[in-house]
């Protein structure tokens, strides 16, 4: 479990050790708050972040496909607790 600045969460997938506290701190959005999944990639070295509710949870690797640098670094985080 990660207890971050926005909420505590699951680190379900940890691609070449893409997860670093602070970058994911700095880049997040309250917008993002309303996600149960959080994705995070790297594209130009750059930290772009995206979120998934229940229903697209099967469609992430989809979009990491489609959307992410191949083979680049990425994350997946499943909320457990949102910020109070």
């Amino acid at each position: 479990m990660l207890e971050t600045e926005h909420g505590q969460f699951e680190l379900i997938k940890n691609h070449k050790e893409a997860f670093e506290m602070k970058p994911f701190n700095d880049r997040y959005v309250d917008y993002l708050d309303k996600y149960p999944y959080i994705v995070g990639d790297y594209s130009a070295e750059m930290l772009r972040l995206k979120g998934f509710d229940e229903n697209q949870k099967d469609t992430i690797y989809d979009y990491l496909m489609e959307s992410a640098v191949p083979n680049a670094p990425y994350f997946i985080l499943k909320r457990i607790e949102k910020k109070d």
